[in-house]
């Protein structure tokens, strides 16, 4: 179960980039004056991106910003001596979760990202505070 537990902490930390990978996939090899990526300016060029770039780049931030609850409840958990298999278990979830949010972020289903960013949220939570041993 240890395992899965660290395969789910580095799913959350690698996520953002996964994000950004998707903004910008496609224009990398495109030059800077027909659109392509500006490495640059990257965050300047990032704003100016529409549909589902400026989505990928909204789920980045978001994921950036979800990273640190997440990873602090993980060491929280089981430095007060929850069972890790569990912690393993909502772990998983919560990274499943995360994915399907992206994946909501893309596809432009808002209400249904917001749920679904609702449910990670709550596991989250249960993590930091699933009962000891």
């Amino acid at each position: 179960m240890t395992t899965i537990l660290l395969l789910s902490v580095l799913a959350a930390a690698l996520m953002p980039i996964v994000c950004a990978g998707i903004a910008k996939g496609g224009r990398l090899g495109t030059p800077r004056g027909e659109g392509g990526f500006d490495n640059h300016a990257p965050r300047e060029w990032l704003a100016r991106q529409s549909g589902y770039r400026a989505r990928a780049n909204a789920a980045q931030a978001n994921c950036f910003e979800a990273l640190p609850f997440f990873v602090g409840a993980v060491a929280i958990a089981l430095t007060l001596g929850a069972p890790a298999d569990r912690i393993g278990m909502l772990a998983l979830l919560w990274v499943g979760l995360r994915a399907a949010f992206v994946a909501c972020y893309l596809a432009d289903r808002a209400m249904l990202r917001s749920a679904v960013w609702t449910l990670a949220l709550v596991v989250n939570i249960a993590i930091l505070f699933t009962p000891r041993n």
